[in-house]
């Protein structure tokens, strides 16, 4: 149940104790606003009346905390059944809010996986991300997606296991690439039948599972056998292979011995900054690390961030059966409880004192220290380039958010324009967006035209949105266009179409036979200017520019890509691979075979009269 916000001008202690009179003492989650509807924090509590009695009542407070407390406004209730419940739905709400008092960090929703299929009589080992719908075996989670894909090439050179699609699998008269260079057993082609593929998968999967030296001492004894027979070149695939198991092996630093499955997270906290750092072990395997920096007020301590940390991390993902932290939490078995409710087993939340588990846990303190060290001075210098920047361009104070503006075409042809962020903390990528050039009034090629549409369209919407919601809006401070002063102008005049004067823009163009460094930069009211060929400055933006050029040329060769790969007959309801196939083969092209009669439609093998007049209507819709 909720009680709904009420406006009332007061704020403070007096607000909320003006809610105690309706609080139950039961389990629940709150949240407190400010006067713009802002959510300040949410927090969970065994006992609502008694957790909000307390902010009423003057109970000492932290300066963070009388701070949060001095600006709410209004308070929203949730009550749960159980404590539990109230620590899910509060992870869940920190996660989706971001309140400005929490610890928040920004997550990557789920991690790769491998698969291997189990819907196809010769399985394919694939990447696999997201929902776990697909029949079959997965492994994992790994750190990364270079690390599953690291992890797949040489599972390739080890069990020879396919990775192409089912269609390419059915196309296929001749062996591929992959298997002249010993990646794949060709099972396509016939190469290797049912039963010596499913060995193949078995093999796999034990590997997969932590059982890779029975594998490879399985592999090592058929070596031998082959060798001790002359056959040498069979006895040398498998050499290979054991080699490449191997080579997995080495990869993966630390394997555990008294540990199976669990995760590692270490946190390491210095000048009011905390990173994290979670390892991810699997099979006995280690699949992975990577470090994250959670944003959290300065006060709190590395216990309450690691706690709060490791609630939200597993918010939308299974936990593993072990959980091993570098330092205990608070609310240690509650977390445990609620992990064995969502993940259906028990799970173990412990802080491990000595042995193998203790080294592992202090490796993982290790690189989070390291990492949390190379953040700062980069951090560091981060702030210096963009104090130059302000420097360089006038501006005020130095910029929060850069955006950088550059198109993308050939010959007009699949025109896009790019638009990249940066700011304090680097690229800011999830910021990054693309425009498909949608006006057919332009001029193949017209590069202002295209400017123009793509300003046109962002500042609009920055517009639109400060209109509406003010918080959803992310002004840039400065513009850069990859340009001289014709795109300069453009830009200007867009800005001043919208009523928009706060935004400093700037032109960027390469100079004579485009070199680097000879950069010229173009501002109203100021004549073109260079900059000394070794600035940190100059440099800094070159990268901003080179970064914009690399996403707009690489979002438009996928454009391009799409549209040459592009088949009508993809989009038909009904005809696969295999029947695809078929009409291409008879007709010669997707051209011919929109121009077929129903009945040629019909003499196509494996084509249905109902299949071929759907064809047929698909190309023909008013006939």
């Amino acid at each position: 149940m909720s009680d709904s916000p009420t406006h009332a001008p007061l704020k403070g202690p007096a607000r909320i104790e003006a809610y105690l009179k309706t609080l139950p003492d039961a389990p629940g989650v709150y949240r407190m606003l400010n006067d713009k509807g802002d959510v300040l924090y949410v927090g969970k509590a065994k006992s609502l009346k008694k957790r909000v009695t307390s902010y009423a009542r003057g109970a000492v407070h932290s300066d963070r905390l009388m701070r949060m407390i001095a600006d709410t406004a209004e308070m929203i209730f949730v009550t749960t059944a159980s404590e539990i419940e109230a620590l899910l739905l509060e992870s869940n709400l920190i996660k989706r809010l971001k309140p400005r008092y929490n610890v928040s960090y920004r997550d990557d929703k789920s991690f790769p996986n491998i698969l291997l299929r189990e819907d196809h009589a010769f399985p394919q080992l694939l990447k696999h991300r997201g929902a776990k719908s697909t029949k079959g075996v997965y492994f994992g989670p790994f750190a990364s997606a270079g690390a599953v894909t690291r992890t797949l090439n040489t599972l390739q050179r080890a069990f020879l296991l396919r990775s192409c699609s089912d269609s390419v699998f059915e196309s296929r008269t001749r062996p591929c690439l992959l298997f002249q260079i010993k990646r794949c057993s060709a099972p396509c082609v016939g190469r290797v039948d049912e039963a010596g593929y499913a060995e193949l998968v078995r093999e796999a999967e034990e590997f997969l599972n932590g059982k890779s030296r029975t594998v490879q001492d399985e592999l090592a004894r058929q070596m031998n056998t082959a060798s001790d027979q002359l056959d040498f070149e069979a006895a040398a695939r498998f050499r290979d292979r054991i080699k490449a198991m191997s080579h997995i092996q080495s990869q993966q630093g630390i394997n555990p011995t008294t540990f199976s499955e669990a995760d590692v997270i270490a946190a390491y906290q210095q000048g009011g900054e905390t990173c994290i750092q979670v390892f991810f072990f699997r099979a006995g395997q280690n699949w992975g690390n990577r470090p994250y920096f959670p944003r959290h007020p300065r006060e709190l301590s590395t216990a309450e961030v690691l706690e709060a940390f490791v609630a939200q991390f597993y918010d939308e993902r299974p936990a593993p059966r072990a959980i091993f932290l570098s330092e205990d939490i608070a609310n240690r078995e509650l977390i445990e409880e609620a992990f064995r409710l969502k993940a259906d087993h028990a799970v173990e939340i412990a802080v491990p004192q000595r042995g193998e588990k203790r080294e592992i846990v202090e490796m993982a303190l290790t690189n989070a220290r390291e990492q949390l060290a190379r953040r700062t001075a980069e951090n560091s210098a981060q702030r210096e380039l963009l104090e130059g920047v302000c420097e360089l361009f006038g501006m005020e104070a130095p910029p929060k958010r850069i955006e950088v503006y550059d198109n993308s075409h050939i010959q007009g042809t699949n025109a896009l324009g790019g638009m990249i962020v940066a700011g304090p903390d680097g690229f800011e990528k999830g910021e990054y967006r693309k425009y498909n050039i949608k006006s057919t009034e332009l001029t193949p090629g017209d590069d202002y035209g295209m400017m123009r549409e793509v300003l046109t369209r962002r500042f609009s919407r920055l517009v639109k949105e400060s209109g509406e919601d003010e918080a959803k809006a992310k002004w840039p401070d400065l513009a850069l266009i990859d340009g001289g002063p014709g795109q300069l102008s453009v830009a200007r005049a867009v800005l001043e179409d919208l009523g928009v004067e706060d935004v400093l823009l700037v032109g960027i163009s390469k100079g004579p036979d485009r070199d680097a460094g000879r950069e010229h930069f173009y501002m109203t009211g100021r004549e073109p200017f260079r900059l000394d060929p070794k600035s940190p400055v100059l440099y800094y933006l070159q990268r901003l520019r080179d970064e914009a050029h690399r996403f707009a040329i690489g979002s438009h060769r996928k454009k391009r890509s799409k549209a040459i790969g592009a088949n009508p007959l993809d989009e038909i309801a009904g005809v696969g691979a295999s029947r695809k196939r078929a009409l291409l083969q008879h007709f010669g092209s997707a051209k011919a075979v929109s121009a077929a009669s129903l009945a040629d439609l019909e003499s196509v093998g494996g084509v249905s009269k109902t299949l071929a007049k759907k064809v047929y209507d698909f190309f023909h819709p008013t006939g």
